[in-house]
């Protein structure tokens, strides 16, 4: 489990256009937020990206990489991203590596099919230094990250 001032986990992951990208990377330029969901084209995922996406500015706009990672496959990802016009990345942890190093990972508990490799909703906003700033696991699928919180801690960041 990632809790804060973690140095938080390097990873690179394949993006919606098949380009890599490091979390290490990303915080060359700044702060990063990360969004873990479960599943493309899910309702509550849907309506999760589609907040951040209508309000990136209250996110830190321009300032602040956003990174949103399922275990979808980049394909997938893809057409999401077409079709909701998302403004940031969408990354492919194929095997759960990230959201498991990130304590972010269903263990053949995601409903009553058991399910693996399904990543957990999470919020990480990870600091340029590589710590991480705010952490949120939420254990039931259906319940969004608190964005009041994010948007005032990278606000703080950016102050």
């Amino acid at each position: 489990m990632i809790t804060l001032g973690d140095r938080a986990p390097d990873f690179t992951l394949y993006s919606q256009d098949m380009e890599p990208h490091s979390l290490y990377d990303a915080l060359e330029e700044g702060p990063v937020l990360l969004l873990f969901f479960p599943g493309a084209f899910t309702s509550v995922c849907t309506n999760e990206l589609n907040n951040v996406n209508n309000s990136i500015d209250d996110f830190g706009g321009a300032d602040v990489k956003i990174l949103a990672i399922s275990t979808d496959s980049p394909f997938v990802l893809k057409e999401f991203s077409k079709v909701h016009k998302f403004q940031f990345d969408l990354l492919s942890d194929h095997d759960a590596s990230v959201a498991e190093a990130y304590g972010a990972k269903y263990d053949h508990n995601f409903t009553s099919m058991e399910l693996d490799r399904i990543a957990k909703r999470s919020a990480f906003v990870i600091q340029p230094d590589g710590t991480v700033a705010y952490a949120e696991v939420l254990e039931n699928a259906g319940a969004l990250p608190q964005f009041t919180k994010i948007k005032r801690m990278l606000s703080k960041i950016a102050a």
